[in-house]
Order: C-alpha cells, then structure tokens, then sequence
C-alpha cells in the first residue's frame, strides 16, 4: 500500500507565496450597508484585531462611530491598525498586546478599557487559530494550543465581561467567531472540538445570562480570504472556493457587516443564534485545508 502523502505546513511569512486578504485601502473605502453613524458612542472590543476579520471589523466598526478596543499578540499588527483607523476615521483606538489564554491579562484589559471608554458594549470574540493536519497525528501540545486559544481563552473573554456588566449593572454583547462544525471539519480536528465547544457555551450562556440583559451569538464563517490562508497549501486553496454551492470565496467585509449588526439596535431580539457566513457550504461539501486525500478524491467530489 502506498504511503500516505503527508500534510506540509508552509510558512505564513514566506514572502514568495502570494498575499491574500483585502488591502488597506479597500478597508478604509469599501461601501458598507449602514449609515455613519450606526455604532455612534459604541464600545466595542475585538480580539485578534491585527489582522483578517478582526481587523475589518475594527475598521468598519470605527468608521460607523463606535469607540475601538483592540487587542492580539503582535503590538506592531495593533499599531498599524491604529494607525489606520486614525487616518481612516480620525478615531483614536485602545490596543494591548496579550495572550488570551492568560485570563488575568484578559482581566486587567477589560478593566482598562472599561476606564478609557467609560463603558464597554460589546466584545467581539475573534481571536483563535489552527494548522492542517490529520488528527491521528495532532501532537499534544498542538492539541491544547489549539483548545487553549480557541475555547479556553474565548471563555475567559466571556466571563470576564459578563461580570464586568454585573457588577456595573449594565447590558452586554458578545459576538463569538466559530466555525461551521455541523458535518465535522476534517483535517481541522482540534479546532472542530474547540469552536463546537464555543457554540454550546455561548447557546447556554445565551439563557443563563439573559438576567443580565447579555446576549450572546456566534458567527460561523466559511471559506474567507484573509491572511491567514498562508497557512494552508496551494493544493487546498485551489479547491476550496469548490466546498460552496456559489463555488466562491468570502472576504473579511462578509464578517465585518454580520458583526456590525450583532453589535446594532437592529440585533437587539438576538440571542443564542448561530449565524452562517459560508455560501452554502453547510449543505454541500467538505473543505480539506491540507489537501483532498486520494481516498476521498473521486469523479471531482466537493
């Protein structure tokens, strides 16, 4: 039997692959559905606001009028968001760089951004991250990064606000970004586990916390481009637009519109919805993110 073709990571920072994701300039000029001032005296607070959806979200957040708290791990990513957003805008931003698996830096940073802004309004739970690879393989310690940051460090974002508002006596929002994880997500094991995890937790947290006046909702997006395709093989990437019945790929502003309405007076009867960002992917085919295996390849299957 011929030995199964084993999954190459490429390196995210190989300057010959190509740049994916939207530019700058289509962030700070892109057309958007809402009026200026939608989101006008909002605080809102985006996790892995550097780059991909994080960071259209930031942009369209702050062009709509809303108060921007970012944080993620890379302080030069942070910066020149900032930096965008002021020029964009003119709207000055609160950045931190941290870890969201430590919940007492997540602790300290609500706070901070609680006494820069006067308030907090929404948080949006976009931090996370993965790598292609076929589970049987997963070594343990990419196994508990992936959950560490995905699920554990989503929850202590969510706690976090949520007692931040009881104490404050004051409404919540939280916005999770997950995956699409009814059928599974192959070669994507660990964090299927974890973002279904998210789900269930923000489904009940949806009800435990409605006392509260907290809602909570997830978005699950599909296949959008962003940065963080760099992670993935050509072989994959070529095939992945074929997993949707619109046979497209979605782009960071899909994402950006979807939480900028979670965050307005127009989402204020939503809680503990799912919502699916994905061309109808759910119902049609299998993303493989380290490449169809032969086994699975047969008459051009999705």
């Amino acid at each position: 039997m011929t030995a199964a073709k084993p999954h190459v990571r490429p390196d995210p920072n190989d300057p010959t692959r190509p740049r994916r994701g939207m530019t700058d300039c289509d962030l700070a000029v892109r057309p958007t559905v809402y009026r200026p001032d939608l989101l006008a005296g909002h605080t809102i607070v985006i996790t892995g606001g550097g780059s991909g959806m994080g960071k259209a979200a930031a942009i369209l957040a702050a062009r709509l009028g809303a108060n921007v708290a970012l944080c993620g791990r890379s302080p030069d990513k942070l910066d020149a968001v900032s930096a965008l957003i002021d020029a964009a805008t003119g709207a000055r931003t609160f950045t931190r760089a941290l870890t969201i698996r430590d919940p007492a830096a997540v602790e300290c940073f609500l706070a901070d951004v609680t006494a820069h802004f006067g308030r907090i309004d929404t948080v949006v739970n976009n931090a996370g991250g993965q790598f292609p690879q076929d589970a049987i393989d997963f070594s343990r310690k990419g196994w508990l990064a992936v959950i560490d940051t995905n699920l554990n460090g989503t929850w202590w974002m969510m706690q976090e606000a949520a007692k931040l508002w009881r104490e404050r006596e004051e409404p919540g929002n939280i916005i999770n970004i997950v995956a699409n994880v009814e059928r599974g997500m192959p070669q994507a094991a660990h964090t299927c586990a974890a973002r279904a995890g998210v789900i269930y937790l923000s489904k009940t947290m949806a009800t435990e916390w409605a006392p509260h006046k907290i809602r909570v909702n997830c978005i699950g997006p599909g296949v959008i481009e962003t940065e963080g395709f760099g992670v993935y093989p050509e072989e994959a990437l070529a095939r992945f637009h074929q997993a949707n019945p619109m046979k497209m790929r979605g782009d960071a502003w899909d994402v950006a519109e979807a939480i900028a309405y979670l965050a307005s007076p127009a989402a204020r009867f939503v809680t503990g919805d799912l919502m699916i960002i994905d061309g109808g992917q759910a119902q049609w085919g299998v993303v493989w993110p380290g490449g169809m295996p032969e086994y699975f390849n047969e008459g051009g299957a999705a």
